[in-house]
């Protein structure tokens, strides 16, 4: 320790903190730059919700679009009609959920290495 109690170098002059904020700040772009990767991973890939034993599949690309859709031709009676609509929208919904989770999960795993005191996902 220098005269006077403080860290030779300048704890609270210009030269540690000037330090600090240039790791912060490399912490930072490191991070935006696994964000970016893990985000295009996930929006690379699919997503595909099976219900109603099979009868309607639903598959999501994570950007959340509609990619496809499968309905039995057995379960397209006029009849079943609302039973599988309701069918396409569960299918649909559990797809997009899947994709939501991948996200959040991607973006969590990259967050969680950064150890930045106060920063939550």
């Amino acid at each position: 320790m220098a005269k006077g109690g403080f860290p030779k170098g300048g704890g609270y002059g210009g030269g540690g903190m000037m330090r600090q904020q240039a790791q912060m700040q490399q912490k930072i772009l490191k991070m935006q730059q696994e964000m970016a990767k893990a985000q295009e991973a996930v929006e690379s890939t699919l997503f595909t919700a099976t219900v109603g034993g099979g009868t309607v599949k639903a598959t999501v690309s994570g950007k959340k679009e509609l990619k496809e859709i499968f309905i039995d031709p057995e379960v397209l009676s006029p009849e079943e009609a609302e039973t599988v609509q309701d069918m396409v929208v569960s299918a649909v919904n559990e797809a997009l959920r899947q994709a939501e989770a991948a996200m959040d999960k991607s973006v969590e795993g990259v967050a969680s290495g950064l150890n930045i005191p106060g920063l939550k996902f």
